[in-house]
Parts: structure tokens; C-alpha cells; sequence
């Protein structure tokens, strides 16, 4: 048995690049509900899905054979032999260790499976580490989307254990979703026509809106084409404009220079700025990174908060009463320079309070605060090592351009399933 499966390279052909070179503005009139974790998450986007007409549009980061997601593939599977399309994009590192039987399984109901950038193993390890598929969006019908950080596995539930992760995801309904819509169509490789009142528009729109009512979305997105800084720069914008208060939540925090100033510079000018980092982190090396910008911070006010409950998978901010932001993109160097990403900014105040209120829940009960005058057992240790991880992260996405580059194509690619 065969499985057709696309193959997604990293960046389109130039014809196809400046086709979906795409900037969208504020849309609104949108309603958009916080959703912490997959107790929250999977239950609201599988109600949506298992009542899908028409299409649903799916992106992932991860998707595991587990519980969740055997649970996805049913569902999908319903969808698309009742006669719904379904197209499933999925990234081949992070999907890298599905088996043949669970693709073909989809791919034999006539879902549409598609693979980012998948590569063979060599000498048992994944070469395909760079440049990554990671975002997690779903859009059912046109009519309502998700998107955020939370990707199909049950290690964001909370009976998967001390590593279950804590993340957060928004239900998104209203004209927003029209560009969600056409953003994951585009992005997939279908087909798309510019739909009614839709413009490329030749200037970008400011990452602040210009009219400060309620219900206003405006998805933004990284590629490697030119889109390169779109997230971090909305980031750097918000921050600029705070006056009272600003929250980051991030998994995995090392931001570049610009965005580290504009974060001191607001606590200097006496914006309340707290950030939330790991403190039970699944990878080492993000909390040395982390930690060796703590002083650069902390001696200007920032207050910083480590989450040790359990793993933080978070990507969210919010600043002032009625900005936040919720998507996939971290604040490192992977996401903000190699990565595909994609968050929405929201001008709400009852989100922003939404969000406000989980995170401060958060921060109170299961945070540890980082003294202002912050000095680790084994300080000169960490110190040395700290520097080293310090210009590693901070040279990373240069070395990586050494890397041999992906060839531009988008081809299907043949496997063997299992009988």
C-alpha cells in the first residue's frame, strides 16, 4: 500500500514566494476565548472538527500516537468520509516518528497528509532540526480557528504527570478568521482566491492598532522570506507603548538585543514588567540561556518569575489593559530566526483580563521569584558556563546559515505502509 504524502519544503519557489508573501491587517468585531491546556483545548477543537460541513485545515508542530492523538485520527477520519475535506499539515521533525500505519490510515480515508521537510534518519538521528513547521493552528468551515501553542499529544494533559506542560491556545470566531483561513490554505500549498474586501497590502499595518475598540485580531506570522521579523518587531512595538504593565510567559526565552532593551527600558520608565520562565525545563539548555540575562534585567526592575509546577510550554504577552498576543513563536533564537511561526495580537480588555487573571494565578501560586540581587550556588561555574551558552545561542541562527539550504520544492513523495 502507498501513502501519497506532500512534501512542504522550506521556502517556495520565487513565483510562489511573492504569491503568498501575505500581511494582514486588524480585523474587528472577533471573540476570542483563552484556552489553558489540553483540558480546555482538545475538547472545544474536537467538538469543532466532529462537526465540520465542509473543511478543516489543520497545521502541527507534533502529532504523537497516543491517546490524543488517536483520538485526532478518528476524527479526521470520520470528517473525511462523510465527505469533509481535510488537509493535515504536519512537520517532519516533530511528526518524524509516526508510523507508516497511522498515516496511512488518514491518507486511505482521503484526508490530504502532508509533510514538512521530512528527512530519513542517519545513523539513528534526525538530521532535520532547523527551520522548523511550528506552528499549530486548526480552522474549521472558515468559520472558527485556533491557534497557539499547544500541539496533538497528551503531554498537555494534566494526567500525562510532573511533565505534563502548561500552555495556552485561543478559540478565535468573527471576520478574523478569514485570514486564518486563507493564511493555512496558502501556506499548505492549496490553491486560493483573494476572497472579498481581502488586499495584499503594499505597506504593512502598524503591530498597534490605530483604533483601540474591542474585538480586534490581527494575525502575524514568521518565514524566511519577508516575514522574517514580523513577530518579534510587534513584540518590540507593544513593549514601546506600555504604560502600566506588561506580562511575557515564554518557554524559551533568549530574544535578541532590541527586544531585551525595550523590555528593560520599559521597567525603567516605571511599567510594571514581569516575565515567566521555566523553572522545570525539558530542555537544559534553554534555562542556562535564560539565566544568563537575569542580572541585565533584574537590576532595572523586571521582576522574574520561575514556573516549577511543571514543564512551561507557554508562548503568550500582554500589555497594558487591551494588547496581548498568543500564538506558537518563542522568544529564541529557533523561533525568532529559523522557525515558521504564527501568533495573533488581540486589542481586548476582557481577554487581556482573561489572560491577566490565569497568569497571575500562575505566578502566585506555583512560581518561584528570582532575587533582584541574584547570585547562584556555584556562581563563577554557571558564570563560565553561562558565557559560553550566552555567544553559542546568540550566534546560533549564524552558524546555522552554514547549513547546506532546502531546496525550494513541493512534491509529493511515496512510502510504504504496513498491511
Amino acid at each position: 500500500m502507498n501513502i501519497a504524502v506532500e512534501h512542504i519544503a522550506t521556502d517556495q519557489p520565487p513565483d510562489e514566494a511573492k504569491a503568498r508573501d501575505l500581511d494582514y491587517g486588524w480585523q474587528s468585531g472577533n471573540q476570542v476565548e483563552l484556552l489553558e491546556n489540553g483540558e480546555a483545548y482538545f475538547p472545544r477543537v474536537f467538538d469543532a472538527m466532529r462537526a465540520a460541513q465542509r473543511e478543516i485545515l489543520l497545521e502541527t508542530f507534533i502529532l504523537f500516537e497516543d491517546k490524543v492523538g488517536h483520538e485526532l485520527q478518528g476524527i479526521l477520519i470520520e470528517a473525511a468520509q462523510r465527505g469533509v475535506k481535510v488537509v493535515v499539515s504536519l512537520d517532519g521533525f516533530g511528526c518524524g516518528e509516526l508510523s507508516a500505519a497511522f498515516l496511512a490510515a488518514l491518507a486511505d480515508a482521503g484526508v490530504m497528509v502532508q509533510m514538512f521537510d521530512p528527512a530519513s534518519k542517519t545513523l539513528g538521528i534526525r538530521t532535520n532540526w532547523f527551520r522548523r513547521l511550528h506552528r499549530k493552528i486548526v480552522v474549521v468551515d472558515a468559520e472558527v480557528a485556533f491557534i497557539g501553542g499547544i500541539n496533538f499529544s497528551a503531554d498537555h494533559l494534566g494526567d500525562f504527570g510532573p511533565e505534563a506542560k502548561q500552555d495556552y491556545s485561543v478559540q478565535v470566531t468573527g471576520p478574523a478568521v478569514a485570514d486564518l483561513h486563507h493564511f493555512a490554505l496558502a501556506q499548505s500549498g492549496r490553491q486560493v482566491r483573494t476572497r472579498r474586501g481581502w488586499r495584499r497590502r503594499q505597506q504593512r499595518p502598524s503591530p498597534w492598532a490605530t483604533d483601540s475598540g474591542e474585538g480586534l485580531v490581527r494575525l502575524i506570522y514568521r518565514d524566511n522570506l519577508q516575514h522574517r521579523d514580523d513577530i518579534e518587531e510587534a513584540y518590540i512595538y507593544a513593549l514601546s507603548k506600555a504604560k502600566k504593565r506588561a506580562v511575557i510567559a515564554n518557554a524559551y526565552f533568549f530574544p535578541g538585543y532590541r527586544l531585551l532593551r525595550e523590555i528593560r527600558n520599559a521597567a525603567r520608565r516605571g511599567v510594571q514588567v514581569q516575565l515567566i520562565m521555566q523553572g522545570q525545563p525539558d530542555v537544559l539548555l534553554a534555562k542556562l540561556a535564560a539565566r544568563m540575562l537575569y542580572d541585565y534585567l533584574l537590576k532595572d526592575g523586571v521582576v522574574i518569575h520561575e514556573y516549577c509546577q511543571r514543564p512551561l510550554h507557554g508562548k503568550v504577552a500582554l500589555v497594558d489593559d487591551d494588547w496581548s498576543t498568543v500564538g506558537s513563536s518563542n522568544l529564541d533564537p529557533l523561533s525568532l530566526a529559523l522557525n515558521l511561526e504564527a501568533n495573533v495580537l488581540i486589542r481586548d480588555r476582557a481577554f487581556n483580563q482573561q489572560l491577566y487573571d490565569s497568569l497571575e494565578t500562575l505566578s502566585k501560586n506555583h512560581c518561584q521569584v528570582i532575587p533582584p540581587k541574584h547570585k547562584p550556588r556555584l556562581w563563577l561555574w554557571r558564570l563560565t558556563v553561562g558565557f559560553l551558552v550566552f555567544h553559542v545561542m546568540r550566534h546560533f541562527p549564524a552558524l546555522t546559515g552554514w547549513l547546506p539550504a532546502h531546496k525550494p520544492r513541493l512534491k509529493p513523495f511515496e512510502s510504504q505502509a504496513h498491511d
